[in-house]
């Protein structure tokens, strides 16, 4: 008898013992599930009370694994295709609401974004609660007016160039520097500074493409040359004040629940917060004929 209640006394701490494991591998993944319902849930209810198509761009540092090693989040491929499928789902005549909150990203990534909300039909606007710098400011731009809360900033766009594996360095500093050194500059200086300058004159014209229709032609090639040229540094903080002395049509008005949003968007350690609409079915497309 003391034989068979040590065995069941075994049994029952190698039950609790898996029923443990079990529940630590379940309840991320069961947290995250309720952190992605309160999302939907408000962006229902912001979409109901605004009249937007409301949509997210978010990406925060995460702290991952046994030690809490920093994963840092950009604007990424997978974020792009996301974005640009909501926004084709979008009907013609309904508005869209982009919230971004990002360090910026790839510049293909965030240009295919700002063009395809650049080309949304109806009025386009970006919600910027705390930050949306390089990548981020870029879609921005494509929007018919940027929300920015008073502490939010913005960011230039000047492009990184990957000098050498671990070190970024401005398109804008690299050409200088070519320049700078004229006959004495190495070939791989030289390479480097031919690349910087296509990058800088490809960024700039996307640029101009953007604001164009709002700034006009010349404007919005000095704002281009502004942002790009390499007067900052990558992070100087473009405040709500200098974003209008720049000539951006920014405002204050922050829905006071994209907070709230703001707040389902934790620095979580496992899974990932990005790019999240309510799904609409596939608008149809008229077919087209040769003439257009």
């Amino acid at each position: 008898m003391e034989d068979q209640g040590f065995i069941d006394l075994g049994n029952l701490v190698f039950l609790l013992f898996w029923l443990l494991l079990l529940f630590s591998i379940l309840s991320p993944t069961l947290s995250y599930q309720r952190l992605r319902s309160a999302r939907i849930s408000l962006l229902a209810e912001l979409e109901k009370r605004y009249g937007y198509r409301f949509i997210t761009l978010i990406h925060r540092q995460e702290r991952i694994g046994l030690f809490g090693i920093p994963v840092y989040r950009f604007i990424d491929i997978d974020d792009s295709e996301a974005v640009i499928r909501a926004i084709r789902q979008t009907p013609p005549d309904r508005p869209i609401a982009l919230v971004v909150h990002t360090p910026g990203g790839l510049v293909l990534a965030a240009s295919q974004i700002a063009m395809a909300l650049k080309r949304h039909p109806s009025k386009k606007i970006v919600i910027v609660p705390h930050y949306a710098m390089s990548g981020g400011t870029l879609i921005a731009l494509a929007a018919d007016e940027v929300v920015m809360d008073r502490n939010a900033v913005l960011g230039p766009l000047d492009p990184q160039l990957a000098l050498e594996p671990g070190l970024h360095v401005p398109a804008p500093t690299i050409v200088r520097v070519a320049r700078e050194k004229g006959d004495k500059a190495s070939d791989k200086l030289l390479v480097m500074a031919d690349i910087a300058e296509k990058s800088l004159r490809e960024i700039q014209e996307l640029i101009v493409e953007l604001v164009r229709d709002k700034v006009g032609e010349e404007r919005a090639r000095e704002l281009a040359k502004t942002l790009t040229e390499g007067r900052w540094t990558h992070d100087y903080p473009i405040t709500f004040e200098r974003a209008r002395e720049l000539g951006l049509k920014v405002s204050d008005n922050v829905p006071p629940e994209i907070y709230r949003l703001m707040d389902l968007y934790p620095q979580a350690h496992m899974n990932r917060p990005g790019v999240e609409y309510i799904p609409y079915p596939v608008i149809p497309q008229r077919p087209r004929t040769v003439e257009g």
